[in-house]
Protein backbone atom coordinates (compact mmCIF):
# COMPACT_ATOMS: atom_id res chain seq x y z
CA UNK A 1 0.00 0.00 0.00
CA UNK A 2 1.37 3.46 -0.81
CA UNK A 3 -1.96 6.00 0.44
CA UNK A 4 -0.36 8.57 2.60
CA UNK A 5 -0.87 8.44 6.75
CA UNK A 6 -1.80 11.47 8.69
CA UNK A 7 0.96 12.81 10.91
CA UNK A 8 -1.54 13.15 13.44
CA UNK A 9 -2.12 9.14 13.37
CA UNK A 10 1.63 8.79 13.74
CA UNK A 11 2.05 7.52 17.73
CA UNK A 12 5.99 8.24 17.69
CA UNK A 13 8.88 9.05 15.36
CA UNK A 14 12.16 6.64 15.22
CA UNK A 15 14.07 9.50 13.94
CA UNK A 16 14.16 12.81 11.92
CA UNK A 17 16.26 15.23 9.91
CA UNK A 18 15.64 18.09 7.94
CA UNK A 19 16.33 16.44 4.96
CA UNK A 20 15.12 13.03 3.56
CA UNK A 21 16.04 11.26 0.90
CA UNK A 22 14.87 7.95 -0.77
CA UNK A 23 16.92 6.17 -2.46
CA UNK A 24 21.05 6.09 -2.82
CA UNK A 25 21.37 5.83 -6.77
CA UNK A 26 22.86 8.48 -8.95
CA UNK A 27 19.84 10.90 -8.08
CA UNK A 28 19.73 10.15 -4.61
CA UNK A 29 23.85 10.19 -4.28
CA UNK A 30 23.39 13.93 -5.71
CA UNK A 31 20.37 15.13 -3.26
CA UNK A 32 22.36 14.02 -0.29
CA UNK A 33 25.29 15.74 -1.50
CA UNK A 34 23.85 18.97 -2.08
CA UNK A 35 21.22 18.69 0.69
CA UNK A 36 23.97 17.99 3.31
CA UNK A 37 26.16 20.53 1.42
CA UNK A 38 23.98 23.29 2.30
CA UNK A 39 23.84 22.66 5.83
CA UNK A 40 20.92 20.41 6.10
CA UNK A 41 20.99 17.70 8.68
CA UNK A 42 19.95 15.24 5.45
CA UNK A 43 19.14 11.30 5.91
CA UNK A 44 19.32 9.21 2.88
CA UNK A 45 16.61 5.55 2.96
CA UNK A 46 18.23 2.72 0.55
CA UNK A 47 16.19 -0.26 0.67
CA UNK A 48 18.85 -2.35 -0.82
CA UNK A 49 22.37 -3.07 1.80
CA UNK A 50 24.19 -0.40 -0.33
CA UNK A 51 24.43 2.51 -2.37
CA UNK A 52 23.86 1.80 -6.30
CA UNK A 53 20.81 1.36 -7.96
CA UNK A 54 20.37 0.61 -11.05
CA UNK A 55 23.29 3.76 -12.25
CA UNK A 56 26.19 1.22 -10.39
CA UNK A 57 25.29 -1.30 -13.25
CA UNK A 58 25.29 0.97 -15.98
CA UNK A 59 28.41 1.61 -18.46
CA UNK A 60 29.34 4.66 -16.81
CA UNK A 61 28.40 7.49 -19.55
CA UNK A 62 27.67 10.80 -18.23
CA UNK A 63 26.28 13.36 -21.40
CA UNK A 64 27.42 16.37 -21.09
CA UNK A 65 28.88 19.04 -23.99
CA UNK A 66 28.73 22.77 -24.89
CA UNK A 67 32.28 22.84 -25.25
CA UNK A 68 34.08 20.45 -22.34
CA UNK A 69 37.71 19.62 -21.51
CA UNK A 70 37.54 16.40 -23.07
CA UNK A 71 35.47 17.21 -26.01
CA UNK A 72 38.12 20.06 -27.20
CA UNK A 73 41.18 17.83 -26.10
CA UNK A 74 39.52 15.35 -28.71
CA UNK A 75 39.35 17.76 -31.41
CA UNK A 76 35.44 18.23 -31.36
CA UNK A 77 33.59 22.00 -31.25
CA UNK A 78 30.61 22.10 -29.47
CA UNK A 79 28.54 24.77 -27.61
CA UNK A 80 25.50 25.25 -25.47
CA UNK A 81 23.48 26.15 -28.29
CA UNK A 82 24.20 23.21 -30.69
CA UNK A 83 23.60 20.55 -27.98
CA UNK A 84 20.38 21.92 -26.99
CA UNK A 85 19.77 21.62 -30.75
CA UNK A 86 20.49 18.03 -31.02
CA UNK A 87 18.97 17.75 -27.47
CA UNK A 88 15.21 19.38 -28.53
CA UNK A 89 15.72 17.21 -31.67
CA UNK A 90 16.23 13.90 -30.57
CA UNK A 91 14.50 14.17 -26.79
CA UNK A 92 11.14 14.76 -28.64
CA UNK A 93 8.39 14.44 -29.45
CA UNK A 94 6.77 17.66 -27.22
CA UNK A 95 10.51 17.92 -25.39
CA UNK A 96 10.67 19.63 -21.77
CA UNK A 97 12.12 22.84 -22.96
CA UNK A 98 13.16 23.92 -20.07
CA UNK A 99 14.31 20.92 -18.92
CA UNK A 100 16.70 20.87 -21.37
CA UNK A 101 18.00 24.56 -21.76
CA UNK A 102 18.74 24.35 -17.85
CA UNK A 103 20.52 21.09 -18.67
CA UNK A 104 23.00 22.34 -21.72
CA UNK A 105 23.46 25.52 -20.15
CA UNK A 106 25.29 24.23 -16.58
CA UNK A 107 26.50 21.11 -18.57
CA UNK A 108 30.04 22.64 -18.46
CA UNK A 109 29.59 23.56 -14.38
CA UNK A 110 27.70 20.07 -13.86
CA UNK A 111 30.86 18.57 -15.36
CA UNK A 112 33.11 20.41 -13.00
CA UNK A 113 30.89 19.34 -10.07
CA UNK A 114 31.10 15.85 -10.63
CA UNK A 115 35.56 16.05 -11.26
CA UNK A 116 35.37 18.20 -8.12
CA UNK A 117 34.34 15.14 -6.37
CA UNK A 118 36.59 12.74 -7.86
CA UNK A 119 35.01 11.78 -11.20
CA UNK A 120 37.38 11.30 -14.04
CA UNK A 121 37.19 11.85 -17.31
CA UNK A 122 39.47 11.21 -20.69
CA UNK A 123 39.16 13.17 -23.78
CA UNK A 124 40.01 10.29 -26.52
CA UNK A 125 37.96 8.59 -28.98
CA UNK A 126 39.09 5.50 -30.08
CA UNK A 127 38.35 5.15 -34.05
CA UNK A 128 37.65 1.54 -33.68
CA UNK A 129 35.37 1.25 -30.62
CA UNK A 130 32.16 -0.70 -31.48
CA UNK A 131 29.39 1.52 -30.14
CA UNK A 132 28.40 -0.07 -27.95
CA UNK A 133 30.23 -0.53 -24.62
CA UNK A 134 33.33 1.54 -23.85
CA UNK A 135 36.51 0.03 -23.81
CA UNK A 136 39.73 0.70 -22.63
CA UNK A 137 41.07 4.27 -23.04
CA UNK A 138 38.38 5.74 -24.69
CA UNK A 139 36.66 8.86 -23.26
CA UNK A 140 33.95 10.18 -25.15
CA UNK A 141 31.21 8.65 -27.69
CA UNK A 142 28.95 9.37 -29.82
CA UNK A 143 25.97 7.52 -27.84
CA UNK A 144 22.38 9.47 -29.33
CA UNK A 145 22.85 9.58 -33.50
CA UNK A 146 24.36 12.52 -33.51
CA UNK A 147 26.18 11.72 -36.51
CA UNK A 148 23.60 9.96 -38.00
CA UNK A 149 20.31 11.30 -39.66
CA UNK A 150 18.44 13.38 -39.02
CA UNK A 151 20.71 15.01 -36.28
CA UNK A 152 23.45 15.79 -38.64
CA UNK A 153 21.76 18.05 -40.29
CA UNK A 154 20.45 19.62 -37.62
CA UNK A 155 23.53 20.42 -34.99
CA UNK A 156 27.06 19.34 -35.45
CA UNK A 157 27.94 16.59 -34.95
CA UNK A 158 29.88 16.47 -31.48
CA UNK A 159 30.67 12.98 -29.01
CA UNK A 160 28.50 14.05 -25.49
CA UNK A 161 28.89 10.44 -24.20
CA UNK A 162 31.47 11.19 -21.28
CA UNK A 163 32.74 8.09 -19.96
CA UNK A 164 33.55 7.76 -16.48
CA UNK A 165 36.90 6.52 -16.08
CA UNK A 166 38.41 4.17 -13.19
CA UNK A 167 37.42 0.51 -14.65
CA UNK A 168 34.42 -0.96 -16.01
CA UNK A 169 31.36 -0.74 -15.18
CA UNK A 170 31.91 3.21 -15.36
CA UNK A 171 28.61 3.39 -13.32
CA UNK A 172 29.82 1.42 -10.35
CA UNK A 173 33.00 4.21 -9.81
CA UNK A 174 30.44 7.08 -10.52
CA UNK A 175 28.62 5.91 -7.58
CA UNK A 176 31.36 5.18 -5.74
CA UNK A 177 32.74 8.69 -5.80
CA UNK A 178 29.67 10.48 -5.01
CA UNK A 179 28.49 8.21 -2.18
CA UNK A 180 31.67 9.01 -0.51
CA UNK A 181 31.28 12.54 -1.17
CA UNK A 182 27.97 12.38 -0.14
CA UNK A 183 28.87 11.20 3.08
CA UNK A 184 31.78 13.47 3.45
CA UNK A 185 29.38 16.15 3.53
CA UNK A 186 27.54 14.59 6.46
CA UNK A 187 24.77 12.78 5.04
CA UNK A 188 23.55 9.98 6.93
CA UNK A 189 21.94 6.73 5.61
CA UNK A 190 20.18 4.18 6.37
CA UNK A 191 20.10 1.04 4.81
CA UNK A 192 17.82 -1.88 4.58
CA UNK A 193 15.34 0.65 4.72
CA UNK A 194 12.45 0.53 2.06
CA UNK A 195 10.12 3.63 2.21
CA UNK A 196 5.97 2.60 1.64
CA UNK A 197 4.22 5.98 2.52
CA UNK A 198 4.19 9.64 2.49
CA UNK A 199 2.86 11.42 6.04
CA UNK A 200 1.04 14.72 5.30
CA UNK A 201 0.26 17.32 7.67
CA UNK A 202 -3.47 19.05 8.03
CA UNK A 203 -2.74 20.96 5.32
CA UNK A 204 -1.10 18.44 2.96
CA UNK A 205 2.01 19.36 3.35
CA UNK A 206 4.80 16.39 3.12
CA UNK A 207 6.20 16.01 6.49
CA UNK A 208 7.96 12.78 6.76
CA UNK A 209 7.51 8.60 5.41
CA UNK A 210 6.79 5.56 6.77
CA UNK A 211 9.46 2.90 6.61
CA UNK A 212 9.95 -0.62 6.71
CA UNK A 213 13.23 -1.82 8.55
CA UNK A 214 13.92 -5.51 9.27
CA UNK A 215 10.40 -6.31 8.95
CA UNK A 216 9.45 -3.22 11.15
CA UNK A 217 7.47 -0.27 10.66
CA UNK A 218 8.85 3.01 11.03
CA UNK A 219 7.78 6.62 10.94
CA UNK A 220 10.57 9.35 9.97
CA UNK A 221 9.92 13.46 10.29
CA UNK A 222 11.33 15.19 7.51
CA UNK A 223 11.86 19.02 8.56
CA UNK A 224 11.99 20.31 5.84
CA UNK A 225 11.67 17.89 2.72
CA UNK A 226 11.64 14.68 1.26
CA UNK A 227 13.14 13.86 -2.01
CA UNK A 228 12.10 11.13 -3.94
CA UNK A 229 14.91 9.37 -6.40
CA UNK A 230 13.49 5.87 -6.12
CA UNK A 231 14.29 4.71 -9.14
CA UNK A 232 11.79 4.10 -12.32
CA UNK A 233 8.94 1.15 -12.76
CA UNK A 234 10.55 -1.29 -15.36
CA UNK A 235 9.94 -3.73 -13.32
CA UNK A 236 6.29 -3.38 -11.73
CA UNK A 237 4.81 -5.70 -14.00
CA UNK A 238 0.82 -3.74 -13.63
CA UNK A 239 2.91 -0.45 -14.31
CA UNK A 240 4.05 -1.78 -17.47
CA UNK A 241 1.21 -3.12 -18.38
CA UNK A 242 -0.93 -0.02 -17.95
CA UNK A 243 1.53 2.37 -18.98
CA UNK A 244 4.20 0.73 -21.10
CA UNK A 245 2.92 -2.54 -22.52
CA UNK A 246 4.89 -3.38 -25.39
CA UNK A 247 7.73 -4.01 -23.11
CA UNK A 248 5.87 -7.09 -21.82
CA UNK A 249 7.30 -9.26 -25.12
CA UNK A 250 10.87 -8.64 -23.79
CA UNK A 251 12.82 -10.84 -21.01
CA UNK A 252 15.15 -8.26 -20.08
CA UNK A 253 14.08 -5.41 -17.69
CA UNK A 254 17.35 -3.09 -17.28
CA UNK A 255 16.40 -1.69 -13.48
CA UNK A 256 17.13 -3.18 -10.24
CA UNK A 257 14.28 -4.83 -7.80
CA UNK A 258 13.69 -1.46 -6.68
CA UNK A 259 12.68 0.12 -9.98
CA UNK A 260 9.09 -1.09 -8.42
CA UNK A 261 7.35 2.46 -9.14
CA UNK A 262 7.03 2.64 -5.81
CA UNK A 263 7.83 6.50 -5.77
CA UNK A 264 6.12 7.58 -8.15
CA UNK A 265 2.63 5.85 -6.77
CA UNK A 266 3.43 7.30 -3.15
CA UNK A 267 3.59 10.48 -4.96
CA UNK A 268 0.25 9.55 -7.02
CA UNK A 269 -1.11 9.34 -3.75
CA UNK A 270 -0.89 12.77 -2.27
CA UNK A 271 -2.33 14.37 -5.88
CA UNK A 272 1.13 14.11 -8.16
CA UNK A 273 1.11 14.45 -11.50
CA UNK A 274 2.65 11.76 -13.53
CA UNK A 275 4.48 12.68 -17.35
CA UNK A 276 5.02 10.60 -20.40
CA UNK A 277 4.31 7.38 -18.47
CA UNK A 278 4.56 5.68 -21.93
CA UNK A 279 8.07 6.90 -22.15
CA UNK A 280 10.58 3.97 -22.68
CA UNK A 281 14.18 3.67 -24.23
CA UNK A 282 15.30 0.03 -25.94
CA UNK A 283 18.64 -0.79 -26.56
CA UNK A 284 18.77 -3.12 -29.29
CA UNK A 285 22.87 -4.06 -29.78
CA UNK A 286 23.01 -5.25 -32.56
CA UNK A 287 25.82 -3.07 -33.89
CA UNK A 288 29.07 -4.79 -33.15
CA UNK A 289 30.90 -5.42 -35.33
CA UNK A 290 30.31 -2.18 -37.00
CA UNK A 291 30.25 -4.04 -40.32
CA UNK A 292 26.34 -5.15 -39.28
CA UNK A 293 25.24 -1.97 -40.03
CA UNK A 294 26.09 -2.48 -43.90
CA UNK A 295 22.51 -4.54 -43.49
CA UNK A 296 19.71 -3.72 -43.12
CA UNK A 297 16.87 -3.98 -40.78
CA UNK A 298 13.67 -5.78 -41.79
CA UNK A 299 9.92 -5.69 -39.89
CA UNK A 300 7.82 -8.79 -40.38
CA UNK A 301 6.39 -7.97 -43.45
CA UNK A 302 9.83 -7.33 -44.89
CA UNK A 303 9.83 -4.22 -45.43
CA UNK A 304 13.06 -1.49 -43.33
CA UNK A 305 11.78 0.80 -40.56
CA UNK A 306 14.60 2.68 -39.55
CA UNK A 307 18.42 3.93 -40.53
CA UNK A 308 20.60 0.99 -39.53
CA UNK A 309 24.10 3.37 -38.77
CA UNK A 310 22.10 5.36 -35.76
CA UNK A 311 22.69 5.04 -32.31
CA UNK A 312 21.62 1.46 -30.60
CA UNK A 313 18.86 2.79 -28.75
CA UNK A 314 17.31 4.80 -31.30
CA UNK A 315 16.78 1.26 -33.41
CA UNK A 316 15.62 -0.87 -29.98
CA UNK A 317 12.92 1.42 -29.79
CA UNK A 318 11.69 1.50 -33.62
CA UNK A 319 12.54 -2.19 -33.18
CA UNK A 320 10.28 -3.13 -30.67
CA UNK A 321 7.26 0.29 -31.18
CA UNK A 322 7.44 0.40 -34.84
CA UNK A 323 7.94 -3.43 -35.56
CA UNK A 324 6.67 -5.03 -32.12
CA UNK A 325 9.42 -6.98 -31.14
CA UNK A 326 10.04 -8.53 -34.64
CA UNK A 327 12.95 -7.55 -36.88
CA UNK A 328 15.76 -9.58 -38.69
CA UNK A 329 19.11 -8.00 -39.99
CA UNK A 330 19.85 -9.28 -43.69
CA UNK A 331 23.85 -8.92 -44.31
CA UNK A 332 25.61 -10.13 -47.19
CA UNK A 333 28.75 -12.04 -47.00
CA UNK A 334 30.88 -9.63 -47.33
CA UNK A 335 29.87 -7.69 -43.97
CA UNK A 336 29.12 -10.87 -42.10
CA UNK A 337 30.10 -11.52 -39.03
CA UNK A 338 28.90 -13.21 -35.47
CA UNK A 339 27.43 -10.50 -33.18
CA UNK A 340 29.13 -9.86 -30.22
CA UNK A 341 27.28 -11.47 -27.86
CA UNK A 342 28.57 -14.49 -29.92
CA UNK A 343 25.10 -14.74 -31.88
CA UNK A 344 24.94 -15.91 -35.44
CA UNK A 345 23.19 -16.12 -38.42
CA UNK A 346 19.80 -18.22 -38.13
CA UNK A 347 19.64 -18.22 -42.14
CA UNK A 348 22.13 -18.33 -45.15
CA UNK A 349 20.42 -18.25 -48.24
CA UNK A 350 21.87 -18.02 -52.35
CA UNK A 351 18.89 -15.49 -52.99
CA UNK A 352 16.38 -13.26 -51.82
CA UNK A 353 13.27 -15.27 -52.61
CA UNK A 354 14.73 -18.07 -50.61
CA UNK A 355 15.51 -16.14 -47.43
CA UNK A 356 12.30 -14.99 -47.33
CA UNK A 357 10.62 -17.97 -47.85
CA UNK A 358 13.07 -19.46 -44.85
CA UNK A 359 12.46 -16.71 -42.47
CA UNK A 360 8.60 -16.91 -43.20
CA UNK A 361 8.49 -13.47 -45.01
CA UNK A 362 5.58 -12.53 -47.77
CA UNK A 363 6.64 -13.86 -50.56
CA UNK A 364 8.52 -11.01 -52.61
CA UNK A 365 8.48 -8.68 -49.80
CA UNK A 366 11.91 -9.11 -49.24
CA UNK A 367 13.27 -9.23 -52.31
CA UNK A 368 11.76 -5.88 -53.44
CA UNK A 369 13.33 -4.17 -50.29
CA UNK A 370 16.75 -5.20 -51.41
CA UNK A 371 16.52 -4.11 -54.88
CA UNK A 372 15.17 -0.75 -54.23
CA UNK A 373 17.88 -0.49 -51.50
CA UNK A 374 20.38 -1.45 -54.17
CA UNK A 375 19.38 0.35 -56.67
CA UNK A 376 20.09 3.79 -54.58
CA UNK A 377 22.99 2.22 -52.53
CA UNK A 378 24.70 1.80 -55.73
CA UNK A 379 25.41 5.77 -55.62
CA UNK A 380 25.66 5.26 -51.68
CA UNK A 381 22.03 7.05 -50.91
CA UNK A 382 19.22 5.81 -48.96
CA UNK A 383 16.40 8.09 -50.04
CA UNK A 384 13.98 6.19 -47.70
CA UNK A 385 15.70 6.47 -43.99
CA UNK A 386 19.20 7.97 -44.80
CA UNK A 387 21.71 5.76 -43.84
CA UNK A 388 24.72 7.64 -44.10
CA UNK A 389 26.49 3.91 -45.25
CA UNK A 390 24.71 2.56 -47.64
CA UNK A 391 25.91 0.29 -49.66
CA UNK A 392 24.15 -2.71 -51.55
CA UNK A 393 23.78 -5.92 -50.84
CA UNK A 394 25.47 -9.03 -52.76
CA UNK A 395 23.67 -12.35 -52.44
CA UNK A 396 24.73 -15.00 -50.62
CA UNK A 397 22.57 -13.16 -47.98
CA UNK A 398 22.33 -14.17 -44.25
CA UNK A 399 19.68 -13.11 -41.52
CA UNK A 400 19.70 -12.75 -37.63
CA UNK A 401 16.86 -13.40 -36.08
CA UNK A 402 16.15 -10.26 -33.94
CA UNK A 403 12.40 -10.57 -32.68
CA UNK A 404 12.21 -9.61 -28.87
CA UNK A 405 12.05 -13.73 -27.97
CA UNK A 406 15.13 -14.36 -29.33
CA UNK A 407 17.36 -11.48 -28.63
CA UNK A 408 18.37 -9.37 -25.92
CA UNK A 409 16.02 -6.05 -25.79
CA UNK A 410 16.99 -3.85 -22.79
CA UNK A 411 14.31 -1.85 -21.75
CA UNK A 412 13.87 1.04 -19.12
CA UNK A 413 10.95 3.30 -18.17
CA UNK A 414 11.58 7.53 -19.00
CA UNK A 415 8.06 8.46 -17.36
CA UNK A 416 7.25 9.82 -14.05
CA UNK A 417 6.49 12.54 -11.85
CA UNK A 418 6.14 15.44 -13.50
CA UNK A 419 8.78 17.97 -11.40
CA UNK A 420 9.83 21.85 -12.09
CA UNK A 421 13.20 21.96 -12.55
CA UNK A 422 14.03 22.52 -9.11
CA UNK A 423 12.69 19.58 -8.45
CA UNK A 424 9.33 20.33 -6.30
CA UNK A 425 6.85 17.92 -7.53
CA UNK A 426 3.75 19.02 -9.39
CA UNK A 427 -0.03 18.18 -8.46
CA UNK A 428 -2.53 17.87 -10.95
CA UNK A 429 -3.43 21.43 -10.82
CA UNK A 430 0.34 22.22 -11.80
CA UNK A 431 1.04 23.46 -8.63
CA UNK A 432 3.68 22.37 -6.43
CA UNK A 433 3.41 19.87 -3.37
CA UNK A 434 4.34 21.73 -0.20
CA UNK A 435 7.36 19.56 1.07
CA UNK A 436 7.95 16.99 -1.84
CA UNK A 437 10.81 16.58 -4.33
CA UNK A 438 12.29 14.14 -6.69
CA UNK A 439 14.90 13.56 -9.54
CA UNK A 440 15.72 10.76 -11.36
CA UNK A 441 14.52 7.55 -13.17
CA UNK A 442 11.35 8.88 -10.52
CA UNK A 443 10.81 11.38 -12.59
CA UNK A 444 10.11 12.44 -16.26
CA UNK A 445 13.26 14.44 -16.74
CA UNK A 446 14.94 15.47 -20.45
CA UNK A 447 14.50 12.59 -21.82
CA UNK A 448 10.67 12.25 -23.70
CA UNK A 449 10.47 9.50 -26.34
CA UNK A 450 13.74 9.96 -27.53
CA UNK A 451 16.93 9.28 -25.75
CA UNK A 452 20.95 9.33 -26.02
CA UNK A 453 22.75 6.86 -23.57
CA UNK A 454 24.09 9.01 -20.70
CA UNK A 455 21.09 11.29 -20.03
CA UNK A 456 19.66 9.06 -17.15
CA UNK A 457 23.26 9.85 -15.34
CA UNK A 458 23.76 13.05 -16.32
CA UNK A 459 20.11 14.17 -15.91
CA UNK A 460 20.34 12.16 -12.76
CA UNK A 461 22.78 13.64 -11.07
CA UNK A 462 22.31 17.25 -12.33
CA UNK A 463 18.02 17.55 -11.33
CA UNK A 464 19.51 15.39 -8.47
CA UNK A 465 21.61 18.51 -7.22
CA UNK A 466 18.86 20.70 -7.49
CA UNK A 467 16.24 18.84 -5.50
CA UNK A 468 18.70 18.31 -2.64
CA UNK A 469 19.07 21.54 -2.61
CA UNK A 470 15.76 22.87 -2.98
CA UNK A 471 14.53 20.15 -0.12
CA UNK A 472 17.33 21.86 2.16
CA UNK A 473 15.64 25.21 1.91
CA UNK A 474 18.23 27.17 -0.69
CA UNK A 475 17.93 28.32 -4.34
CA UNK A 476 18.55 25.62 -6.84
Amino acid sequence: MTAPRSAADVAEWADEADVIVVGFGAAGTAAACEAAGAGADTLVLERAGASGGAAAMSDGFVYLGGGTPEQQAAGFDDSVENMRTFLLAACGPSPDEEKIGLYCERSLEHRQWLVDRGVEFLGTVVPTANGTSPIDGEGLMFTGGENAYPYDELATPAPRGHVVQGGRPGGKYLIRHLTAAALAAGARTSYDTRVDRLVTDEQGRVVGVIASRFGDEIAIRARTGVVLTAGGFINSPEMIAEHAPSVHVTALRLGTEGDDGRGIRMAQAVGARVKRMDAIECALPFNAPRSLVHGILVNRFGQRFVNEDTYMGRVGQAALTLAHGQAYLVVDEEHYAPNWLNVHATWVCETAEELEREIGLPAGSLASTIAYYNSHAEGGNDPQFHKRTASPLKPPFAAFDFRADKFVYAPFTLGGLHTRCDGAVLDIDGEPIAGLYAAGRTTSGVAAQGYASGLSLGDSTFFGRLAGRSAAGEKA
